[in-house]
């Protein structure tokens, strides 16, 4: 397996749509965890972004400190041509992993996750605590489900997950997501992490 999977390969497969996992739309339930929020200044981060249709809707709901990063020139040229005023700034094509001097309220997780090389899976949430501002959250949905095991996309369960949750990041919610569409209905779990004040 490529252990890399670096940003050509991502770029490959946005270039031939091979991103199966892509809805072409947000999905029901960050939608529903979106519209619940009420502070439009809040600094918010999309990692392993994709084409991004998460950021697209909050940025035209109003929020306009809206990051996306991917490995991945592609879907962030999408994003930019869909909503020529998003922020230019704001799109980072870089790896997760080395984003450094930013701060977020929010974190949005949706399919980054299940792109991760499995070896990593730890680093992420570390990282993501990092990366939060005290009193942020890393919130979305994970699958819940036993996908492959070579390559993109990974599956996982609630068991495994809780395992690389450490502090500061404690959890509010792990559970079934009760609005996910048809083909994900019982295979997506919601998270919403909460880092620590202290």
């Amino acid at each position: 397996m490529d252990n890399d999977l670096s940003s050509e390969y991502w770029n490959k497969r946005y270039l031939s749509n091979e991103a199966g996992w892509d809805l072409g739309q947000i999905s029901t339930p960050l939608k529903s965890y979106f519209d619940q929020l009420q502070n439009k200044n809040a600094f918010i981060l999309i990692p392993g972004a994709g084409n991004a249709y998460e950021a697209e809707y909050l940025f035209n709901n109003g929020f306009k400190q809206v990051y996306v990063c991917d490995l991945a020139a592609e879907p962030l040229l999408n994003l930019k041509q869909r909503c020529p005023s998003f922020n230019s700034q704001h799109l980072l094509q870089q790896d997760f992993s080395k984003l450094k001097d930013l701060n977020f309220d929010l974190i949005v997780e949706q399919t980054f996750f299940c792109a991760l090389n499995p070896a990593l899976c730890a680093a992420y949430f570390k990282k993501a605590a990092e990366l939060l501002k005290p009193g942020g959250k890393l919130a979305g949905v994970l699958f819940d489900d036993v996908l492959n095991s070579d390559k993109p996309p990974f599956g996982g369960n609630r068991q495994e997950y809780v395992s690389y949750i450490k502090p500061p990041l404690l959890i509010k919610t792990l559970e079934p997501c009760y609005n996910s569409i048809k083909p994900r209905q019982g295979r997506e779990l919601f998270i919403n992490l909460v880092k620590d004040h202290h």
